[in-house]
């Protein structure tokens, strides 16, 4: 999502409180773990369909896809353990402000943030190209039949 890079102001991250690095961390979180249910989803849609593929082309194609799936599924996990840590740092230093090195954080929260602006670009072109792929294969393997079940 190109709206991670757009911030409100350019020096957002070094200007804005914790609070509301804090708040922007969470809709994060919710937004990975919306991404996590999708994968889930999608891997779910290729597990289902794939027994039914008879042409060799149409199941490299799909293999393919699924490691790429399965590939993000590491990643948004990996990034909601980062997420999970980022917002422990902004929790501690908002209870205690001089306890802890806010120039790190703000830091951590760059580099976050231009993590998952990173995955929610490679997710969205992965599902194109699933959605792309499993179109091609119901057509050319005569399974729309299966869709209307």
């Amino acid at each position: 999502m190109d709206y991670l890079q757009t911030r409100p102001k350019e020096n957002y991250i070094q200007e804005n409180d914790w609070q509301e690095l804090y708040v922007l961390t969470k809709h994060w979180k919710s937004d990975l773990l919306f991404y996590k249910d999708d994968l889930k989803f999608l891997h779910h849609l290729i597990d289902k369909y794939f027994i039914w593929i008879t042409k060799k082309d149409n199941l490299e194609d799909v293999r393919k896809i699924g490691v790429s799936i399965l590939q993000d599924t590491t990643a948004v996990k990996n990034l909601l353990n980062k997420v999970r840590s980022h917002l422990s740092h902004l929790a501690n230093l908002i209870d205690e402000p001089f306890k802890n090195d806010a120039e790190q954080i703000r830091t951590e929260h760059q580099e976050l943030e231009d993590l998952i602006a990173v995955f929610i670009k490679q997710v969205r072109q992965n599902r194109k190209q699933l959605f792309s792929i499993t179109e091609h294969v119901l057509e050319s393997e005569q399974l729309t039949h299966l869709m209307k079940k």
